[in-house]
């Protein structure tokens, strides 16, 4: 069957490329070269001005007097605005209107912000700060969880999750545990501060380049400080330099802070915090204070498991509360307890607000009964392994908030890993070690995870897509996904190419932005792939029918006959001389819309916070790992032989950005269980301000292996292409790093009695070796 040439479109130049179906991250290129844009690359306007910070070194004190005459007097500084200045409300709480944009009255926190400097360049803003005098009235600092709860100091009321009868479970036990665990913070390092770049526009609208994670949510802030409607404040995101969490809630401050000194001063303004800046006045990971018990029947099996979780929130709600609730949800990790307690307590205390940290509150949970089950072992001299396997999660079993469990893959994941990687061998080669070697130590641990996909608010599981296809048949494509260095980018790409048969390269991703793409939650959850690209396949298959129809009418067969196959044309099953860019041409003389918008919100999922019973979760990511630790038993110091995974991608559709996904979040957990400790005096100052006093992993403290497998699987219909989300999940198994140190210890110091207080920095080690 021959078309009918009707139409006489343009010559075009052919793609002599085939279509790449196992695309590279797409801004490896420029990353590379030092080309990729972040804000502080942004061009801007002539006369921009600068702005710093002037925060509390007080962390709770009323305040008598703040001199800012000398600074004023500096040549260059154009101004300083405090909450006088806000013409709006000063208010930049999220879940609860607890945080003001600049302290009034009293100060909570070291780090809180009082004023922004404006001055014509970074060094004078610097230099005004020094002069800046301010007193207070001190008052009491609470600095821990433990201490908040003995004082009532509390963010919300506490939340529990239960299920069958712990108390009347407990006197049936044939053995019972109690024990209690601490796990510390986290800095977040990302390589690109928190940043913004405000630029006013006619009709005082402004426009915001920012750094963050949920450009709604500076969207919204912004307006409501400026006293402005949302439609006058547009943001605008290239790419961050890493966000793990961090710039979810907390990049909005110093968005809103330009924003306000542009509107003010009516010039640019662009606001980049210093590293030192950045580490003082911005949350952490939540450390949490837990206490917990466990009932064990003869068999191994856990019948009860009671927890109560003291989260150390700072002095403001941020997401602490969304973030507690996370930490229930994971609670029991991947083994079924049939008779759960789980309480969880958001303290409110004098640092600065903590907040979302990749893995969202569930890794403190998760750390916490794998605690109990080595505690539990250690005292029966079994191997935690024997307690973890005999209470693996199974197909139809009931998580403690309501959710009934499907298509699991604990034990396929625990399995394979236990035979890919030849675990009991890999035992006996280590006890062969340990009985040869005085000073050097070898030990394993076994960890699994079982991660919920979807944010637990419902109603934040929704995206929306904005597709364009222009007449030369290159698309460009909007959503609310932020990249952040996941490769969100190069999936959606995949889509669109995909779903259109066409080169990667005619597909732009657009920067995402507010005036395009409204309403949206931020890139968080592991959800935005999930989120964004179900909504991008909406809009393009609604774009595609458009297209197949133009065709079928042509050829007068039914739409299921046309096909788009490497940027031709097929009508049933037959090539035809029509390329993609001569079908969009027709589409254009035809007036056909080659624009599309759609919305995608996740199926099924709920939870209803007065019964704590529901679905919350489209899906679940399972996998096992094996860790091997050696420690060095005359220094405390310690390395990682060897970190063997079996993991659950689902149906991966970019193996290479998942792969690399999961070996950063478990470098990532390693370092939060074992080098990166957070310290605060007594008085609220960090301690662990600067890279020389708060370590990270560098390349030394990698394991010398890392094998990751992936697990064979259906995948799931609820997961993009039934591609599984990827960024959280591998984090926790960090954790087994923590127990594979100890089990090293005590293979040396049969003594020793374990300690569940993270991280395990290389002096906690060698303290315990010796501990008689």
């Amino acid at each position: 069957m021959q078309l009918v040439k009707t139409l006489h479109p343009p010559k075009v130049k052919k793609s002599s490329k085939p279509i790449d179906r196992g695309i590279r991250n797409i801004d490896s290129y420029t990353h590379l070269r030092g080309e990729s844009l972040y804000v502080d690359d942004v061009n801007v306007r002539e006369g921009t001005l600068h702005a710093v910070v002037f925060d509390s070194n007080c962390a709770h004190g009323k305040i008598k007097n703040i001199d800012y005459s000398k600074a004023l007097d500096l040549t260059g500084v154009v101004s300083i605005l405090t909450s006088k200045d806000v013409p709006g409300e000063n208010q930049i709480g999220g879940i609860f209107p607890d945080e003001p944009l600049f302290a009034e009255g009293e100060v909570h926190y070291w780090g809180q912000p009082m004023a922004l400097i404006v001055a014509e360049t970074k060094t004078i803003a610097k230099k005004a700060r020094r002069l800046i005098v301010a007193e207070y009235e001190e008052l009491p600092v609470i600095t821990t969880a433990k201490q908040a709860k003995e004082k009532g100091s509390f963010i919300s009321a506490p939340r529990s999750f239960n299920l069958g009868d712990v108390d009347g479970t407990f006197a049936e036990c044939d053995y019972i545990f109690e024990g209690e665990s601490f796990s510390n913070g986290q800095e977040h390092l990302y390589i690109e501060a928190q940043g913004a770049y405000a630029e006013p526009l006619e009709n005082g609208n402004i426009r915001i380049v920012s750094s963050t994670q949920g450009p709604t949510a500076v969207q919204k802030t912004t307006a409501q400080v400026l006293g402005l409607p949302m439609h006058k404040i547009e943001i605008d995101v290239t790419r961050l330099g890493g966000g793990f969490g961090g710039k979810e809630d907390q990049a909005t401050p110093w968005a809103v802070m330009a924003a306000l000194a542009a509107q003010h001063l009516n010039q640019s303004v662009k606001l980049i915090l210093d590293r030192h800046d950045d580490l003082r006045m911005t949350g952490k990971r939540h450390p949490y204070n837990s206490t917990y018990k466990i009932g064990l029947s003869k068999d191994l099996k856990i019948l009860a498991y009671e927890v109560e979780l003291l989260q150390n929130a700072g002095a403001a709600a941020d997401l602490s509360p969304a973030i507690a609730e996370r930490t229930l949800f994971h609670a029991t990790n991947s083994y079924y307890v049939p008779n759960v307690k789980s309480t969880v307590y958001s303290c409110k205390t004098n640092l600065p607000p903590n907040t979302a940290f990749r893995g969202f509150g569930g890794p403190q949970g998760m750390f916490v009964i794998e605690s109990a089950i080595a505690q539990a072992a250690s005292e029966l001299g079994v191997l935690p392994s024997a307690i973890q396997e005999a209470n693996l999660l199974e197909e139809n079993q009931e998580f403690s908030y309501g959710q009934v469990a499907t298509k699991v893959e604990a034990k396929n994941s625990w399995m394979s890993a236990k035979e890919k990687f030849q675990l009991e061998q890999a035992r006996e080669k280590i006890y062969e070690f340990n009985s040869n070697s005085p000073v050097a130590k070898k030990g394993l641990a076994v960890m699994p995870i079982t991660f919920g996909i979807s944010f637990t608010n419902t109603q934040m599981n929704h995206a929306r897509a904005l597709v364009h296809i222009y007449q030369d048949g290159s698309i460009g494509i909007s959503t609310a996904a932020v990249e952040m260095g996941q490769g969100v980018n190069t999936k959606l790409l995949q889509i669109a190419a995909d779903i259109f048969s066409v080169n990667g390269r005619k597909v732009k991703i657009e920067s995402t932005n507010t005036t395009r793409v409204a309403n949206t939650s931020p890139s968080a959850a592991s959800s935005t792939a999930d989120l964004n690209g179900k909504a991008l396949v909406m809009a393009c298959e609604n774009l595609l029918n458009r297209l197949k129809t133009i065709v079928a009418q042509e050829y007068k067969v039914d739409e299921k006959e046309v096909a788009l196959k490497d940027e031709w044309v097929y009508v049933a099953g037959q090539k035809t001389d029509i390329t993609w860019e001569q079908l969009i041409f027709k589409a254009m003389a035809l007036r056909v819309a080659l624009t599309e918008n759609a919305h995608y919100a996740t199926p099924i999922i709920h939870f209803d916070k007065s019964k704590e019973k529901g679905h919350p979760f489209a899906y679940h990511v399972y996998g096992t790992a094996i860790v091997t630790a050696t420690v060095d038993c005359l220094r405390g110091t310690y390395e990682f032989d060897s970190v063997k995974i079996v993991h659950d991608y689902g149906k991966s559709m970019n193996p290479g950005i998942d792969l690399g996904q999961v070996e950063g979040a478990l470098i990532q957990g390693i370092g939060w269980m074992t080098l990166e400790e957070i310290a605060y005096a007594e008085n609220g100052r960090l301690l662990s301000n600067a890279l020389s006093t708060y370590k990270v992993p560098d390349i030394y403290s990698v394991p010398k292996e890392v094998e990751v497998l992936p697990l064979e699987t259906d995948g799931n219909d609820m997961a993009i292409l039934k591609s599984k989300a990827v960024g959280e999940p591998p984090l926790m198994y960090g954790i087994g790093a923590y127990f594979a140190i100890q089990n090293a210890m005590k293979a040396f110091n049969p003594n020793y009695k374990m300690k569940f207080h993270a991280p395990m920095t290389p002096e906690k080690v060698l303290l315990g070796l010796y501990n008689q």
